[in-house]
């Protein structure tokens, strides 16, 4: 059976995360109609929160946590502000500083889950004497009948948020809360619904790109963290081919801001191939050479009591990604992973999330890849 708004025999103590978006206070607020015991809190996640949103970027302004608590107060349950600037400066914003540095691609939203979310809140909340966690993410936790748990995708797949959720272990699945997972309901019928509850950020534009990069500036964020370093871009010849200031900002599959004075000789346009972080040097080349065939993964985190058998399964490599099929087993810790049909764009620092139909079998991250057209010959 689904977990999502469990009825028991008590009402449970609930911690309802609050961004200050529609999303946590809906669900907020469904976990006060199924009859538990609600206290919201909002996560300080920011060092300088002064500055207002501006467009529809960030999610831990000032003007965020004050919508959060007009919710609660609509809602009717106690609210708080938990700062976390700290932990989230360490775990979140240093990890994705230090991983660009090392020529990855990193999923901050995945990391804050892990870390964040389901960690410092979560073991907060339970020392506190809360049940769970409850967060407006569009997944699903089903309770099995010998008392597991396992997390599936959103009713609705064009909402689902498993994959930022993949990280999640047996004991955190075992007291977080998703209300709006089951919903078979378009984004309009959740602002609709926010409306008819009296909640004044029914309207309010959702949280894109990175939190704490507000203008969406990833380059210059990280220039300015890493200072500016001018090196070679170069093809699969290793001709030099361009310059840039910065190997970090380039992302394997990346094909636009390339800057190249020349075209490819036959007139095609060039994706970035490889990143060195050793040399500062970004190889580039035809959409062809970035097909991946296999790829081992790293820090595997199962949503359950065990790891994954060896065998067939669906594969997600990106939050708005779509599935592929591969075959993947644990071998000394790590996760070998080998696709039915090439992929491309895969980067190392990316995650990878494992399916076995709707359900969240884990995630690891990606460590190193297997070129198709290196394994054919």
């Amino acid at each position: 059976m689904t977990e999502n708004l469990p009825r028991t025999a008590r009402p449970l103590r609930v911690l309802a995360a609050m961004s200050g978006g529609v999303d946590s206070a809906v669900a907020a607020a469904r976990a006060v109609e199924a009859g538990h015991d609600v206290t919201g809190v909002h996560l300080a996640l920011s060092a300088n929160p002064q500055s207002f949103r501006t467009g529809a970027r960030g999610c831990c302004t000032i003007e965020d946590s004050r919508d959060a608590r007009r919710a609660a107060d609509v809602i009717g349950i106690p609210f708080y502000v938990w700062d976390l600037a700290e932990r989230f400066r360490e775990d979140v914003v240093e990890d994705f500083v230090s991983e660009y540095e090392a020529g990855r691609t990193p999923n901050p939203c995945l990391r804050c889950n892990e870390k964040i979310k389901f960690a410092a809140l979560l073991d907060k909340a339970l020392a506190l004497g809360f049940d769970a966690v409850c967060t407006g993410h569009y997944a699903t936790v089903v309770l099995n009948e010998d008392g597991t748990r396992e997390l599936h995708r959103a009713s609705d797949m064009a909402k689902d948020q498993s994959y930022v959720l993949g990280v999640l272990d047996e004991k955190q699945l075992a007291h977080a809360l998703f209300p709006l997972g089951d919903t078979l309901t378009t984004k309009d019928e959740i602002r609709a619904e926010a409306e008819e509850r009296g909640l004044a950020v029914a309207k309010k534009p959702d949280s894109h790109d990175i939190c704490f990069i507000a203008d969406g500036d990833t380059q210059g964020f990280l220039a300015n963290r890493l200072g500016k370093a001018e090196g070679d871009i170069v093809d699969e010849n290793g001709e030099k081919v361009g310059t840039h200031e910065g190997a970090f900002g380039f992302t394997i599959g990346q094909r636009k801001g390339l800057r190249i004075g020349h075209p490819a000789p036959d007139g095609k346009p060039r994706y970035v191939l490889d990143i060195s972080p050793v040399n500062n040097t970004v190889t580039v080349g035809p959409v062809e050479a970035l097909d991946v065939s296999a790829l081992t993964a790293i820090r595997p985190r199962w949503c359950g009591s065990a790891a994954a058998a060896p065998g067939t399964y669906t594969a997600q490599l990106r939050a708005h990604g779509g599935e592929t099929e591969v075959f993947a087993e644990t071998v000394d810790g790590e996760l070998r992973v080998t696709f039915t049909e090439p992929v491309r764009g895969v980067a190392p620092g990316q995650a990878i999330v494992l399916y076995d139909g709707t359900r969240v079998v884990g995630s690891a991250t990606i460590a190193t890849t297997t070129k198709a057209a290196a394994a054919a010959v």
